[in-house]
């Protein structure tokens, strides 16, 4: 089951939130949504769940378009959080449940899983108001995975947690992924993002700069970043400037990193290594996430 955004535009008077947008989020992988605070994130992700209309464009899952009834099969976290303060965790999560046609028997069976699996199985008879902010937080993810959906949309669902509700809750995503199920979610935490997701999206101004798997995302730059640690009689570095194209990132005395402006010259690069003394390593250095957001958001 694949989500497809396709040339998604969406104006508010004369200002594009979103501008012919185009990403996939596919069958049983983890696709991270990245981009400043106002780039259209929270804009495109309404428009899959039909909170919005696009104003040009269209949303499809498996090639058809989106109806009510395939969008009550999907879970949904927004970016305002909509559970009720003052009811119980638990009987909060089965009325949800009731809601999506479960009966009450088997909401509770699967809330009372949910809330053990996010570590809140003893605050299930509390209510959500006397919860911290980031126990909130897992009951709302909770609440968005209740139904068993067939694809999930969560709008910064790692806002606020610690780091062992983190883990928790990318364990939970990625069991939802390894059964199938496309996960869509947004976050500014690119390190976490980098460690969870399988695809990525990067959006700007309204507009997708870049989306691909994550790691040939990671590949796709001008130059290529190698680092070389060789032992000789002068400091790493000196080896560069005998390099065409060649650009020190970082240098310590017997290591640098340099970044090549044609990866073809890593040939040069290796002959002038081994050329200044002992190399004792040679390797490939891929951007990081947050490096290529860097890049590409300015």
């Amino acid at each position: 089951m694949v989500l497809a955004l396709e040339r998604v535009t969406r104006l508010y008077d004369e200002r594009r939130a979103l501008d012919e947008v185009s990403f996939t989020v596919r069958p049983g992988r983890m696709t991270g949504f990245v981009g400043a605070n106002g780039a259209g994130k929270t804009t495109a992700m309404r428009i899959v769940m039909g909170v919005l209309a696009p104003t040009s464009g269209e949303v499809l899952l498996d090639g058809r378009p989106l109806t009510r009834e395939l969008r009550r099969t999907f879970g949904y976290m927004p970016e305002e959080r909509g559970l009720y303060p003052r009811m119980r965790v638990l009987d909060q999560l089965v009325h949800l449940g009731r809601v999506h046609g479960m009966s009450r028997a088997a909401a509770t069976r699967r809330a009372t899983a949910l809330l053990d699996q996010l570590g809140l199985d003893d605050r299930s008879h509390d209510l959500l108001q006397t919860l911290s902010l980031g126990n909130q937080q897992r009951v709302q993810v909770a609440a968005a995975l209740l139904h068993e959906p067939v694809l999930l949309v969560l709008d910064e669902p790692f806002s606020g947690l610690d780091p062992l509700a983190i883990d928790a809750m990318g364990e939970l995503l990625r069991s939802r992924a390894a059964a199938g199920v496309p996960v869509l979610f947004s976050s500014h935490q690119l390190e976490l993002v980098e460690q969870l997701c399988d695809d990525v999206v990067i959006i700007d101004d309204g507009r997708v700069v870049t989306a691909g798997p994550a790691d040939e995302v990671r590949s796709r730059r001008g130059g290529r970043r190698y680092r070389v640690r060789v032992q000789g009689p002068r400091p790493a570095a000196e080896l560069v400037p005998g390099v065409a194209g060649a650009t020190v990132v970082e240098a310590t005395d017997d290591t640098v990193v340099v970044e090549l402006a044609d990866p073809a010259d890593d040939q040069a690069l290796l002959a002038a290594a081994q050329a200044h003394g002992v190399l004792r390593e040679f390797a490939v250095v891929r951007p990081t996430l947050a490096e290529i957001f860097r890049e590409v958001v300015r």
